[in-house]
């Protein structure tokens, strides 16, 4: 079936989160090195880039580096942060074409300064792009998030610029990474596993999950088209009866 078609570009999601899962297994499956498998992930990073840009997604945000990742063997991750600022050389010339702008969430201050540098850069070089918003989430877990959206909270309640009782779920919001964009619509998982890991808990209350087989690298265009067609066939209430709707 071809669902790029099918596609109602007056339902879109306007978010999609994704978790890159697999990537590992994929290059131990085939008798490779790990690496090997996060290496052949840029390309489905890009098959969702262009992807979402084809469609008028305006926001992607890509679950790139755990912060527990960190806990991994020092060589993997040491190949990643090397993988990270070879791709993000490479890919600006993508991110141009299409029109995306860079972000990052996460505690981007324990990456190595030469990863920061060229993310600085990117972001710097990307800054004026309006057709889609690419996010990263580099060492990033979402209960620190919530922690230091807590912290934040607290600070300008003692500075007296907060009333502690005119605290609401928008103020949480806003004192998030992603206060800026919306949340995400749409979440997916490859490699099988069906759990979020940490990822934008507060954000996806009502995000529809879609969790599929195959492994990160194997991800394509028409996949997200795929899963896009299915999402628009969900019923989403937000607590309300389908004869609300």
């Amino acid at each position: 079936m071809n669902f790029k078609d099918k596609i109602n570009k007056e339902k879109l999601p306007a978010h999609i989160a994704i978790i890159m899962d697999g990537n590992g297994r994929w290059a131990k499956g085939i008798g490779k090195l790990r690496i090997f498998g996060h290496q052949n992930g840029v390309s489905a990073v890009r098959e969702a880039m262009e992807g979402c840009v084809e469609m008028g997604i305006k926001y992607l945000t890509l679950y790139a580096f755990s912060s527990e990742n960190w806990n991994r063997p020092k060589l993997e991750v040491k190949a990643l942060m090397e993988l990270l600022v070879n791709t993000l050389a490479k890919e600006t010339k993508t991110f141009m074409d299409n029109g995306i702008r860079l972000n990052a969430i996460g505690s981007i201050q324990d990456l190595p300064k030469n990863c920061q540098a060229r993310l600085t850069e990117t972001i710097e070089t990307t800054k004026n792009n309006t057709a889609c918003v690419l996010t990263l989430a580099l060492s990033y877990g979402a209960r620190a998030e919530l922690v230091e959206a807590t912290k934040s909270i607290v600070k300008s309640v003692q500075a007296g610029n907060l009333n502690i009782d005119d605290i609401s779920e928008k103020t949480i919001s806003e004192h998030l990474f992603t206060a800026d964009m919306p949340d995400p619509d749409l979440m997916i998982r490859t490699s099988g596993e069906q759990r979020i890991s940490n990822y934008l808990l507060y954000q996806m209350a009502y995000t529809e999950f879609v969790f599929l087989e195959k492994m990160w690298p194997e991800f394509t265009r028409e996949d997200l088209f795929a899963v896009i067609y299915h999402y628009q066939h969900r019923e989403r209430r937000f607590g309300k009866t389908s004869e609300q709707l």
